[in-house]
């Protein structure tokens, strides 16, 4: 190319330098405009009581693991990142009132969360500290993608629909679970979700069926993940556990609760309540400690790729 050529197209290599040098939150503010029916739909279906709000955690844990590396976002993004997030985003603006919000709006979640991803940094560098008159280097910790995609899915208001089409399986799932530990010392028998124990009717409804458990077990598992470092195969490993605690946890909750049904001792609510809280929390601390233990050598290893291959200077990947 000659210099005339040059001088003639001057204004518009300049302009192209301008857009290539935006700062990293521009196009993630761009791809959260493009995608505004999505929001819309959520603080709907939020605002209308047709679904729990549990989804505003997850936001607000993105939006924590972003404040949190906003000084070492990369202007310039994972181009592979970036394709997949301008693929999908288009794809879910196309499909709107063709199919169903929830599908839409899934593929508009996850295409976000992959833009995302194009600008988060590989790892994330904590605060330095003193100990002893000594300063440490701050600690690195590995940004997983997996936990971020997980966060964005958990952020739909999905817990109508899950128990819509995944209720009654549980519920029944649930039911047969406990008939095996109530057969210890009740006379039971399981008609679909529902418990004849020594003769007392109890239904599993509902709110046994662990989808809100369940949630919470998952969000654990990825918030974890992202405060501790944990790599994605680390992560991908332990979801199986979380899964299997989730289900241990819900049954065990479900089997305390008919066994004082059955034994004519109705409790009360806040009986109730409060084995469901003890539950709760006894498989989200569970789930915490598989997701935060052991963060072996994969992880070490994904932050030491990340440090050699990746330089973040002045925001700038490299």
């Amino acid at each position: 190319m000659n210099s005339a050529l040059l001088m003639r197209q001057g204004p518009i290599i300049h302009h192209a330098i301008r857009l290539d040098r935006a700062p990293a939150w521009v196009w993630i503010a761009l791809q959260t405009v493009a995608l505004w029916p999505t929001w819309r739909w959520m603080a709907t279906r939020v605002s209308d009581g047709s679904d729990d709000p549990l989804g505003l955690l997850a936001i607000a844990a993105i939006a924590v693991l972003v404040w949190s590396v906003r000084k070492q976002l990369c202007s310039a993004p994972r181009l592979s990142w970036m394709a997949v997030a301008l693929v999908g985003t288009l794809a879910a603006t196309s499909m709107r009132g063709t199919v169903t919000p929830l599908a839409t709006s899934l593929l508009a979640i996850v295409s976000w969360a992959c833009g995302l991803i194009a600008f988060l940094p590989s790892v994330r560098r904590g605060a330095m500290h003193a100990s002893n008159g000594v300063l440490w280097p701050a600690p690195r910790h590995a940004v997983a993608t997996v936990p971020v995609l997980g966060l964005a899915v958990l952020a739909l208001p999905l817990i109508a629909s899950l128990q819509f089409y995944a209720g009654y399986p549980l519920r029944v799932l649930t039911a047969e679970a406990s008939r095996w530990l109530l057969a210890v010392g009740f006379a039971v028998q399981r008609e679909g979700s529902s418990l004849l124990v020594d003769g007392h009717l109890v239904i599993v409804d509902a709110p046994c069926s662990g989808v809100q458990m369940a949630w919470a077990g998952y969000f654990t598992a990825c918030a974890v993940a992202l405060f501790k470092g944990q790599s994605n195969r680390g992560f991908a490993l332990r979801l199986p556990l979380v899964g299997f605690t989730v289900l241990a946890g819900n049954v065990l909750r479900n089997t305390a609760l008919v066994a004082l049904e059955a034994t004519g001792n109705a409790s009360s609510q806040v009986v109730h309540q409060g084995i469901g809280l003890v539950t709760l929390a006894a498989v989200c601390g569970a789930v915490a400690w598989l997701m935060g233990s052991c963060v072996g050598d994969a992880a070490r290893s994904e932050i030491f790729r990340g440090v050699s291959g990746q330089r973040c200077k002045q925001g700038e990947c490299k």
